[in-house]
């Protein structure tokens, strides 16, 4: 595997974290309803792993927040 870095403003990586997630949603629930399309499972496991790594970036907080349940009463 090859590592590339890039040099990106938080906007940019919130923009890229947006649209890696629009894209991931299509994969997973709307392209499979399509006439002739084949999933890809590893790749739409990679992808979800991908955008959760993109939204650490943006927002670190975001890990402690989904670690803590949510009680309602």
């Amino acid at each position: 595997m090859t590592l590339i870095t890039l040099k990106l403003t938080i906007e940019e990586l919130e923009l890229l974290a947006s649209l890696a997630s629009d894209q991931l949603f299509r994969r997973e629930f709307i392209d499979p309803k399509m006439p002739g399309h084949r999933s890809n499972s590893e790749e739409v496991k990679l992808g979800k792993a991908l955008v959760g790594r993109l939204k650490l970036m943006v927002d670190p907080n975001a890990a402690k927040r989904a670690a803590v349940p949510r009680i309602t009463a």
